[in-house]
């Protein structure tokens, strides 16, 4: 994944059993200038998910693919109520051969109280073994600072999601300390 693509954003989602919390940080970078500090990147889909609690999706790369992104998504939770899995499947092989959705550019996280998972244009829908998932141009300093306190601390993934974008937003120029979490 070609993190050049993704500039201004960072996602964070984490896992412990079936708490999960995703966060996404504020800034939007139009080349190297600071567009929006406090963009809201991440959204709690009331429909779908296991056991009804909702589900969560974070997105990262151009805004307006990752709404249109967005909207197939849902489109295909309310085709498979309760199955996150198959709406992300769904929607990846969608991306993947239609024509104009192939050239969108985005990533999504997206997250019930049951499986989280990346989905991307290239077909790709990767589950972790470890419940972090982090996208954007920070999202691999996320990822470590996330991985790190899930193993050494008994931090909630609220907290951890908050922390750990925390030190991306240290270490990133594209990542601010503008952090929205949600959680189920």
């Amino acid at each position: 994944m070609d993190s050049k693509a993704f500039h201004g954003t960072t996602i964070l989602s984490v896992r412990r059993g079936e708490h999960v919390a995703i966060a996404g940080d504020g800034q939007v970078t139009l080349g190297s200038v600071v567009a929006k500090a406090d963009a809201v990147k991440v959204r709690r889909l009331e429909q779908g998910g296991a056991g009804g609690a909702g589900v969560l999706v974070g997105f990262a790369g151009a805004a307006a693919d990752a709404f249109a992104l967005l909207e197939r998504f849902e489109e295909r939770l309310k085709d498979s109520p309760g199955n996150v899995k198959r709406a992300a499947i769904d929607l990846a092989k969608l991306w993947r051969t239609d024509r104009v959705l192939r050239r969108l550019e985005s990533l999504l996280i997206v997250a019930d109280r049951s499986c989280s998972l990346i989905v991307s244009g290239s077909g790709d829908v990767i589950e972790p073994s470890d419940g972090v998932l982090g996208i954007g141009t920070g999202g691999t300093y996320a990822t470590a600072a996330a991985r790190a306190l899930l193993k050494h601390t008994d931090q909630s993934p609220d907290q951890i999601v908050r922390n750990a974008m925390e030190i991306a937003g240290e270490l990133c120029i594209f990542t601010n300390a503008n952090i929205t979490v949600l959680s189920l």
